[in-house]
C-alpha cells in the first residue's frame, strides 16, 4: 500500500486502526485469530472506469488526496485509442497484446479494477507468472481502496485467483503469498490468511512485509505489546522504514512507553518531509 494510503487512514482513524478493509480481528501472541467481526468501512473508493464496457458499479468520486484523481486529457486519449483499437481486433494474438497497453493505460490512470480486468484478459490469452501477477497487482491495488465489504471480497478474490497462477509457478514467491494472506484477512476466513503470514515469516524471519502486516493486525487489535514486538523487529531489518517507525511510534505511545514513543516520533519527523505525516506525528506529540 502506498505512504498517502496509510496517512489517510492515520487522520480518518484516531489511533492508526488499520490499513485495510478488515474484520475486526484479535490477534493473539502466536498470530492467531480468535474473533471476527464485519461491517462498513470508510477506506477510499477503488480505482475504476466508467467506460470500459464491462461492469464495474457505481464509480466513485476522485479522493481528495489526489491518488485517485481524474485522469488527464493526455491518459484520457491513450484510453480511448486503445480501446478502440482492442474493440476493432479480431485477432486472439493481437487483442491480447492490445488488452496489456490497455491495462497498462489504466494503470497510468489509476484505473486499478479495471487494469486488473484488461491484464487479466492478457494473462488469458498469454499465461505466464509475469502477466497473471501484473493482474494480481491491480486487482490487490483496487482492493485496498474497495468502499464496501462486497467489493472487498470481490476484488480480493480477483486478485488471490491470479495470485495462485503466481504461487504455482513460483511457490517462493513470499510477497504474492503476503498479498494473498491479506485478502483472506479481509474476508470470512482470517485465519487462513494470519496463517499465510506466518508461513512468509518462517520462510524469511526478515519479510519486511509480512512483519508490517501483522504489526497492523495487532494494532488493529489492540494488541499494543505484541504491535512493538513487530514493528521493533521491522525497524531493526530496516531502520529506513518509515511507516514501520511511525508506527513503532504509536505502539509505544500505546503501552505507556512516552519518552521512547516521544524519541522514535521525533525520528519519523527526520525520515520524511510529507506534510500529512509530519502533521500526524505533531498530533500525536500534541497528545502526549
Amino acid at each position: 500500500m502506498s505512504r498517502a494510503q496509510i496517512l489517510i487512514l492515520v487522520a480518518a482513524i484516531a489511533l492508526a486502526a488499520a490499513m485495510f478493509f478488515l474484520p475486526k480481528v484479535v490477534v493473539t501472541k502466536d498470530d492467531s485469530t480468535t474473533a471476527t467481526s464485519t461491517g462498513e468501512t470508510t477506506t477510499l473508493p477503488e480505482g475504476h472506469s466508467e467506460d470500459d464496457g464491462h461492469d464495474h458499479g457505481a464509480a466513485p468520486a476522485a479522493s481528495a488526496d489526489g491518488v485517485h484523481a481524474m485522469a488527464t486529457p493526455e491518459q484520457l486519449m491513450e484510453l480511448a485509442t486503445v480501446r478502440a483499437r482492442y474493440n476493432k481486433a479480431t485477432d486472439d494474438k493481437a487483442r491480447g497484446l492490445l488488452a496489456n497497453e490497455l491495462g497498462a493505460a489504466y494503470a497510468a490512470a489509476s484505473k486499478f479494477d479495471s487494469a486488473g480486468y484488461y491484464y487479466e484478459l492478457a494473462a488469458e490469452a498469454r499465461p505466464g507468472e509475469k502477466n497473471f501477477r501484473k493482474a494480481g497487482d491491480q486487482y490487490f491495488e483496487a482492493f485496498t481502496y474497495a468502499s464496501t465489504q462486497q467489493r472487498a471480497s470481490e476484488l480480493g478474490g480477483k486478485a488471490r485467483k491470479m495470485y495462485e497462477q503466481v504461487l504455482k509457478n513460483n511457490p517462493s514467491d513470499l510477497d504474492a503469498k503476503t498479498n494473498v494472506a491479506m485478502t483472506y484477512i479481509a474476508s470470512e476466513n482470517p485465519m487462513q490468511g494470519i496463517t499465510l503470514l506466518r508461513e512468509v515469516i518462517s520462510a524469511d524471519p526478515k519479510n519486511q512485509k509480512a512483519l508490517f502486516n501483522l504489526g497492523i493486525l495487532s494494532v488493529q487489535s489492540g494488541q499494543w505489546d505484541k504491535a512493538v514486538e513487530r514493528f521493533q523487529e521491522l525497524v531493526n531489518v530496516n531502520p529506513e522504514h518509515v511507516e514501520g517507525t511511525f508506527y513503532l511510534a504509536v505502539s509505544l505511545a500505546e503501552t505507556g512507553k512516552k519518552e521512547e514513543a516521544i524519541r522514535t516520533f521525533n525520528k519519523v519527523k527526520t525520515m520524511s518531509s510529507d506534510p500529512a505525516l509530519t502533521a500526524s506525528v505533531d498530533e500525536y506529540l500534541a497528545k502526549m
